[in-house]
């Protein structure tokens, strides 16, 4: 009994130091942010930081590392054989799972991320949603990172400006352009 305690504390002392860190991002890079201060805004002693993380370039390789897990777990529930079967529906479930996690995402794309993580996030949009069968392999590469890279771009910006078009419509978007080079405009 005593142990499922500690382990609900320690899960709540990750989660507080990790949203404290996300807060203290928001305002300035990584680099000009100390131990002490994410200490400070978390609430806790360093031996208690110092505990789970080495400094913070360690935690923010944490947070990006259990995004892509979160991310790659909830896909491998589908399978991803066939590119139409369920492509609207998946895109729409990652932008659901964006949504609900944008602080981090705003700042790990927007402003403070690290060039790898966005690098990871672009290779599982790419290779689960515009793995294209049937093509020209020389020309495979070039497809997913256009259609990936631009998802990203579409993704930042849906970010930036608040995440104010629903994720349907994002959603539709990019699958349209993926699919026709344009928007739901016609002509």
């Amino acid at each position: 009994m005593k142990e499922k305690k500690t382990d609900r504390r320690v899960k709540y002392t990750i989660m507080v130091i990790k949203q404290s860190f996300v807060k203290l991002l928001k305002t300035k890079p990584i680099a000009k942010i100390t131990i002490k201060e994410i200490c400070e805004e978390a609430d806790i002693n360093r031996a208690t930081f110092y505990a789970h993380y080495q400094d913070q370039y360690d935690l923010l390789q944490q947070i990006e590392k259990d995004i892509i897990s979160d991310i790659n777990q909830y896909l491998g529930s589908y399978n991803l054989r066939n590119a139409h079967e369920m492509p609207l529906e998946m895109l729409d479930k990652i932008l659901e799972y964006i949504k609900e996690n944008s602080e981090i995402f705003d700042v790990l794309l927007n402003s403070s991320g690290d060039i790898k993580f966005q690098q990871e996030v672009t290779n599982i949009i790419g290779r689960q949603h515009f793995s294209l069968q049937g093509t020209n392999e020389d020309e495979d590469e070039y497809v997913f990172l256009f259609f990936a890279n631009g998802s990203i771009g579409i993704i930042k910006k849906w970010l930036k400006d608040g995440m104010k078009k629903p994720v349907k419509e994002m959603t539709e978007l990019i699958f349209d352009l993926s699919l026709n080079g344009r928007g739901g405009r016609k002509g």
